[in-house]
């Protein structure tokens, strides 16, 4: 199957998703391609930018709207013309949600677990809280306690404020013994996280995206546009798995974990495509003052650098990597 082919199975692939979760979608662009260029956008270039991948412009409306109901986003008006950025709230859950997109470094974990104790609140606020913490990737240790290998408690203490949770919310953070004791800590995180299911759609991932990989060895002609289609449909389905994957560290995870290939492959694409997709980006962004600046240097750190790619990817074809390395 050709590249082209690939990219048009891809967005049928997202088109037919029930239900198409645009707010989402937007939420991922903002992330990978608006903030890093300032983080105010005219509404007029989302329509552009999501209008390849079917998403009608009243749809894309209605889930702006939705997302300033939601407080993700906020509005400036200038004159006519509608200019979108996230809000302060937005911006927190933001970084939570794609602080693990673009890190490939493993961190050594230290055996410690940031523990969540809900008992004490209201069922109406235990349950928003829940609904949050889950979001976060956290897992269920027992009825209303919650852990994550990952998080600190100082991280999460301004966002249980946020919530209106903090007084009535314990939070500790345990130290390790000297001996982890993997095999009970495995039989834990079973119990606490779905792992069968997040594997199967890391699997899913992986057979969406490996074809377009090896067909782009051979033909890398996509067109700017093209390009920052199969970016954001990639971050975007990558990012919606990585939402409920708290990091578990390797020693609690089954020796061919598939979201190992999965962060790989996604890696290795990003950086084959990032820079020809960067030149629609140029042309489509918009704000009040006109066309958005460049991306920052934040965005050339992520998945362990991308400038080194910029030149391999427009002077000479990039080598094969093995995505399973």
């Amino acid at each position: 199957m050709s590249v082209k082919s690939q990219l048009d199975l891809l967005v049928k692939n997202f088109q037919n998703q029930r239900p198409l979760r645009a707010g989402s979608l937007i939420i991922t662009i903002y992330g990978d391609a608006i903030v890093p260029r300032g983080g105010t956008v005219w509404l007029g270039s989302l329509m552009k930018l999501l209008e390849p991948m079917g998403v009608s412009q009243r749809l894309v409306r209605t889930s702006v709207f939705r997302l300033v109901q939601e407080s993700w986003l906020q509005a400036e008006k200038v004159g006519r013309c509608s200019y979108y950025s996230l809000t302060g709230p937005g911006s927190r859950r933001f970084e939570q949600a794609f602080e693990h997109v673009y890190n490939i470094s493993n961190k050594e974990w230290s055996g410690s677990w940031c523990l969540v104790f809900l008992n004490q609140l209201d069922a109406e606020t235990k349950q928003k809280v829940r609904e949050e913490l889950e979001w976060l990737s956290f897992g269920n240790m027992a009825a209303g306690v919650m852990e994550h290998p990952r998080f600190r408690r100082n991280e999460l203490l301004p966002l249980l404020q946020e919530w209106g949770a903090v007084e009535d919310t314990i939070v500790m953070q345990t130290q390790p013994l000297d001996q982890k004791n993997p095999r009970a800590l495995r039989r834990q995180v079973r119990e606490s996280w779905n792992l069968d299911e997040l594997a199967d759609r890391y699997r899913v991932f992986l057979e969406q995206f490996r074809p377009l990989w090896w067909e782009l060895q051979a033909d890398n002609s996509l067109s700017p546009r093209e390009s920052l289609i199969i970016r954001i449909l990639l971050i975007h389905e990558y990012r919606k798995i990585l939402l409920r994957d708290p990091q578990l560290p390797n020693e609690l995870l089954p020796s061919n974990w598939e979201g190992r290939a999965a962060k790989q492959l996604c890696r290795n694409l990003y950086r084959l495509i990032y820079a020809r997709s960067e030149q629609w980006l140029d042309e489509v962004l918009e704000n009040a003052s006109g066309p958005l600046p460049g991306p920052d240097e934040a965005f050339f750190r992520r998945f362990g650098g991308l400038r080194d790619n910029l030149v391999e990817y427009t002077e000479r074809p990039v080598e094969s990597v093995p995505v399973d390395a």
